[in-house]
């Protein structure tokens, strides 16, 4: 059994252990998504553009059952959290929607899962007309919360998944992307894409999905990263970053202005020829934002074009072009994220960039298969000499999307 088995497996007894403790029997099944690392496009998702993730090993587990004493009331429990919530399904449509940026109803960590819940039924009950009996949903993880690396999906898919199940409500995957999205953005009140839930519900071994976030139209993309000697290294900051609040809601406002000036429905439409213009019309913030938007676009486009017709070796100046742009145009970096990409690239990766949404999170390098031990001791050195957290790293591998467990 491989170490990434052996901590699903684990995360499926904590879930199942929580459902019995919680209700006193076996749960009707365990359901799993994955987080995800986005190998490039950042920021572009809610602006209708390009992205480029892969699901990760690392996976919430959901074990899930109906309830038989209250038809009508769910309740989630999480191994993080001390407490339980529940409430009445029926009230749900009361609690829900958040506004953006304000604080939910319910703890956040609830938020995620009832929010599916809600999202779900208004998504299904008028296809299908029918009452959704009560539910409990125990929750354990092993993706690390608040890394970049899309906990938040992962809680989303796998709840959404068994509930889609257990509900009968017959929705695809895309689908239940939309309703985790819905969550996150009413329930949570965080103002975020697509990508990850999409990434989450959607992820092959060995592949990237390329997705145009407009049309939600999915393409896999093969990388074969092991396969060319190399492996991606995750370099977890443990600077703790939050969508809901500050930066990221700035940075999505500032994009819808751009669009407005540039008279289009959002910055996908706006190419690199365009910049020229769109610098005489704008202030230099809302500009500089607009051009990572707008080449990081071309970039997604570029890496899917160079992985196909060169391979995963070829791609590093990309992904450290990603990260300049972050860094000094749409400003979501922060000095650990920076230090871990600079320390990396020194240490002979083929490529570093900062990944998910910033302020905090994860970077990932694209390393030799047999420098993954050098380049990490770098990165661990140049953490402490800077003064900073030790940062947690660790290999990520293309992985399989939501399913059912067991």
């Amino acid at each position: 059994m491989t170490l990434s088995e052996t901590h699903e497996t684990e995360t499926q007894d904590a879930a199942r252990a929580l459902f019995v403790e919680l209700t006193g029997r076996e749960p009707d099944g365990l359901w799993s998504a994955p987080g995800r690392v986005n190998l490039i496009g950042e920021h572009t998702d809610y602006n209708d553009g390009f992205v480029l993730p892969f699901a990760i090993p690392h996976r919430t587990v959901a074990a899930v059952g109906l309830r038989h004493d209250d038809r009508g009331r769910v309740r989630v429990a999480s191994t993080f959290a001390e407490e339980p919530v529940e409430v009445a399904l029926d009230e749900l449509d009361d609690l829900f929607p958040t506004t953006t940026g304000a604080e939910p109803a319910v703890p956040e960590w609830a938020a995620y899962p009832l929010g599916v819940a809600w999202a779900l039924r208004q998504a299904a009950a008028d296809a299908h007309g029918h009452g959704f009996r009560g539910i409990d949903i125990a929750i354990a993880s092993d993706v690390p919360v608040g890394a970049g690396l899309s906990s938040s999906a992962a809680i989303e898919g796998a709840a959404a998944s068994a509930l889609n199940e257990l509900w009968s409500t017959g929705l695809d995957r895309t689908a239940l992307a939309r309703v985790g999205r819905r969550a996150e953005n009413e329930a949570v009140g965080a103002p975020t894409g697509i990508m990850d839930q999409m990434a989450s519900m959607l992820g092959e071994t060995d592949a990237a999905i390329f997705l145009d976030c407009r049309s939600l139209e999915a393409q896999v993309v093969p990388l074969g990263v092991a396969e060319a000697g190399l492996a991606i290294l995750a370099m977890d900051t443990r600077v703790k970053h939050a969508h809901s609040t500050g930066g990221y809601g700035e940075r999505r406002a500032s994009c819808e202005l751009g669009a407005k000036i540039m008279g289009v429905p959002a910055l996908r439409d706006v190419s690199t020829s365009d910049l020229p213009r769109a610098q005489e019309l704008m202030d230099d913030v809302t500009f500089r934002r607009v051009r990572h938007i707008v080449t990081e676009n071309q970039r997604v486009l570029d890496t899917v074009r160079v992985l196909r017709e060169q391979g995963a070796r070829a791609i590093g100046d990309l992904l450290v072009a990603s990260h300049v742009s972050m860094r000094d145009d749409f400003e979501i970096s922060v000095p650990e994220l920076d230090t871990a990409v600079d320390a990396a690239l020194s240490a002979g990766a083929l490529g570093a960039r900062m990944t998910g949404g910033g302020f905090g999170g994860a970077a990932i390098a694209l390393v030799e298969q047999d420098a993954v031990t050098t380049v990490s001791d770098a990165v661990a050195a140049a953490f402490a000499a800077s003064g900073f957290r030790a940062p947690a790293l660790f290999t990520v591998t293309p992985s399989a999307g939501a399913h059912r467990d067991a």
